[in-house]
């Protein structure tokens, strides 16, 4: 599997239109709290759409 690296500003265009997910990868609310970025939902919360979820739909995830 390849990992392609993408552009902040690329990120927050797609999460913006809402063609793509940005998911704040610490499993621990206080963390999220603390450090997560605009836009972005929480694991917990990703973990509760994923049945949900289009096959095709972009994810990006971080941590701080």
């Amino acid at each position: 599997m390849t990992i392609e690296r993408i552009q902040s500003s690329e990120i927050r265009k797609k999460v913006m239109a809402g063609t793509a997910l940005f998911v704040c990868a610490y499993d621990d609310d206080n963390k999220f709290e603390k450090y997560h970025l605009g836009g972005a939902i929480s694991l917990r919360e990703f973990k509760s759409k994923t049945s949900d979820l289009d096959k095709n739909q972009e994810i990006f995830f971080y941590c701080a």
